[in-house]
Order: C-alpha cells, then structure tokens, then sequence
C-alpha cells in the first residue's frame, strides 16, 4: 500500500482525491492540508493547516504527496517534499516561467510529475490528434475547451497540452487565434481556440479538422472528476521510490 499525503484537501479537486483514494485498497492517506482547515474533515481524515506541511511530512514520511492547488501553493509545497525527500505529483496548472523553474529544481532532488490531466482518455486523445494532424496536414483545425465556472487558467493546462502535440505532429508551425471579434478572415496557419466556462462542467475539449469538403472531429468530456483523482493516485503509485527527476504521465500509462 502506497501511503499519500494530500494538499488542497477541501478544494473540488482534493476532496475528490481524499475520496477516491478511501474507495481504494493500494493508497492510504496518511494526512490532509489545506490553506484554512477550519476544523473540516474529509472522508473521515481530519484536515490539517498547509503551515504544518513540513512536521506532517517529517512524522507520517508517506511515499508521495498528491497536489491540486495553484500555482503559488504547489512550488511552495513541492520545495517542501524536496526537503523531505517526499515525491510530488501535481495538476495545478497556469504556472509562469518562475514557477516551472522552481518545479524543475524541485525535481532535481525528489521525483516530481507534473501533468495538465490525469485521463486516460485524454492521453488517447493526444496520440490521436497527433497521427490526423500528420494525415491531415493542410485541413483547417479549431478547438473549444469547457470548464466549471470557477476555473482560473484560459485555455486550460490540457487545451495547451493537447495544441503542442498537434503542433509538434504538424509539418507546418500554426498561430493560435484566442477567439475571435470584428473583421478576422482566418489565417492558413492558425488554429483558433475557444473558452467556454460555465456551471460545474468538469471538463471538454473538442478539436475539429476541415478541409476537403468534409469535417472531423474529436471530443473528450469528464463525467466525473474521480477520473482524474484515481489516474494522480494511480501516479503516486507509480512515482514513488523512483530517482529524482520529472516524469511525465505518459510513462505512468505505459
């Protein structure tokens, strides 16, 4: 059994992992933190203050730390696990180049994944994209994303994942057009992306090819968010005891 740490316990995103992981016979959590506790308990672990973060990682030693927070928090917990020597796996997204560079030198020291999404699907959907967007090469593509209405980061960490990959499989470099007003006739090269938040969607992404007088397209949608809880459990499994380093989820699936 791999013993886990949580952070962002009472967020949408922690409490679902602290659930998740209470279902399940291969994690035990041994804590839970959060910002502002406020005495809460989830899925009967007892929350406790992100200030204790390093006494509860020093007393509980557990073998990785699961993290969906923000930007902010998570390089700070993280440099906290790479002082414990505590492996780190996170989906915050919507960090700037400061805050990847703090990442990075976390992960010179503990293992450390950093993923945009957690979904086998998604991963599927990756490696689609990529063999169309070889295929395809000179049909028009577009992509709209959809999230709950609390979400910060526009387009979202797995809109951007997915847009490099089509990027990196396309003969030709595209200009991502984020929406578009007025007079915008489309550019040969672009790829227009389109943001939509609204009630408590967990997440969809859909990226249309045209061209040929025909249109393909290729959708993704969450029904739950257990589905990324249970794939960041599922790399904490994995993660832990491995050399320090940043690892992608891609070898998680593999």
């Amino acid at each position: 059994m791999t013993a886990v740490g949580v952070t962002g316990a009472t967020g949408t995103m922690g409490t679902t992992v602290v659930e998740t992981a209470a279902d399940r016979e291969d994690v035990d959590v041994r804590f839970a933190v959060n910002r502002s506790p406020d005495d809460e308990r989830v899925a009967g672990q007892q929350v406790r203050a992100a200030a204790d973060l390093p006494t509860l990682l020093a007393e509980h030693t557990p073998d990785a730390v699961v993290d969906f927070t923000g930007p902010a928090s998570t390089t700070e917990y993280a440099a906290a696990c790479a002082e414990a020597g505590v492996s780190f796996v996170t989906g915050t997204t919507g960090f700037d180049a400061d805050e990847r560079t703090a990442l990075r030198e976390s992960a010179e020291r503990v293992p450390l994944l950093w993923a945009t999404n957690f979904s086998q699907g998604v991963h599927a959907l990756g490696e689609a994209l990529a063999d169309v967007t070889g295929t395809l090469s000179d049909y028009d593509i577009e992509m709209t994303e959809t999230h709950h209405n609390r979400k910060r980061d526009a387009p979202s960490g797995t809109a951007a994942t997915l847009l490099d990959g089509i990027d990196a499989a396309s003969e030709r470099e595209h200009d991502r057009t984020y929406g578009r007003e007025g007079d915008q006739p489309r550019a040969d090269d672009e790829i227009g992306v389109h943001v939509r938040r609204a009630g408590g969607i967990r997440g969809e992404h859909e990226v249309l090819f045209a061209g040929n007088d025909e249109v393909l397209t290729f959708t993704h949608r969450a029904e739950s968010r257990g589905v990324f809880a249970s794939g960041a459990l599922d790399a904490a499994i994995w993660l832990a005891g491995r050399d320090p380093g940043r690892y992608e989820f891609e070898e998680v699936l593999a």
